[in-house]
């Protein structure tokens, strides 16, 4: 057995299920549209009955939408990830801008700041071009009337300092939320979502089951960041949407609620911010 084979499936999910609102279908190695079929059956056989499927790049971006277009239950965000942001030429904006605005593109996103990986690749955006290039995000999503899909990686402070300062659009989501209750204490105050993925079940993730303790039912959404980010008890292992129930109830523990509950409350939620009900 290697490390990266994908783990068993869990219990399913009682109930009408969730929806993971943030995976990377491509990274989990599909590549045709039976591919991502296949996916998703395994997702909705445990109760994850949707998915949205993430851009970090160009190619990225063109083959989500395509995936969005293949499987009624994939959906799709358009971005260039904040470590690539130099890359965000003419070009780039104006396909980035028509892919976007496509039906099934449902967020603008990863953007955001990413503190760390300047420190260890010379070849990522430094922190001034992630600036630039997230406040072009911010101002796609409010022209197209879509969600924000932040990446914030040791940048908590400033992803709320860029917000305010370049007027946040009517939807923010912090995917794989990472901050501490301060951080939850803010986006509550501010009616950011915070999305929790796999490190919600880490046993060293004190101080974020005390953020997730704290967000209100009405902004939370979960995720898989898959193929990343696997949940205990299998980290280490691929993710894939199907891995999700394992997050659903380490969110509920650190709730103090009942899974079925936090698997309502965040499918819901998912259906109201990306508007789900609206899609061709």
């Amino acid at each position: 057995m290697t490390p990266r084979e994908r783990p068993p499936a869990p219990e399913p999910l009682a109930g009408a299920g969730t929806i993971d609102s943030h995976t990377h279908l491509d990274a989990c190695g599909c590549v045709t549209a039976d591919d991502v079929r296949a996916a998703m059956d395994r997702a909705e056989a445990v109760g994850v009955r949707a998915a949205v499927t993430v851009a970090d790049d160009l190619d990225s971006a063109r083959w989500v939408l395509g995936a969005a277009e293949a499987d009624p239950r994939v959906l799709a965000a358009v971005a260039l990830h904040p470590t690539r942001a130099h890359l965000l030429d003419d070009a780039a904006s104006a396909e980035i801008e028509k892919l976007a605005a496509a039906p099934r593109a449902v967020a603008v996103g990863e953007t955001g700041l990413d503190y760390y990986w300047p420190q260890h690749d010379p070849n990522t955006a430094d922190p001034a071009v992630q600036r630039e290039a997230f406040a072009w995000h911010i101002d796609l999503a409010k022209r197209l009337d879509k969600p924000v899909m932040i990446h914030d990686r040791d940048a908590h402070q400033d992803v709320l300092d860029v917000l305010r300062a370049e007027g946040a659009p009517e939807r923010v989501i912090f995917h794989c939320f990472s901050g501490d209750a301060a951080l939850a204490r803010s986006c509550a105050e501010a009616g950011y979502l915070m999305s929790f993925a796999g490190p919600i079940t880490f046993r060293n993730a004190v101080a974020l089951r005390e953020a997730a303790a704290l967000a209100p039912a009405e902004l939370l959404l979960v995720e898989t960041d898959a193929p990343f980010l696997t949940p205990h008890p299998h980290r280490g292992r691929a993710n894939e949407p199907y891995c999700l129930p394992w997050t659903v109830r380490g969110l509920a523990a650190a709730r103090g609620e009942a899974a079925e509950a936090v698997a309502e409350a965040t499918r819901a939620n998912a259906e109201r911010v990306f508007r789900i009900a609206e899609l061709p």
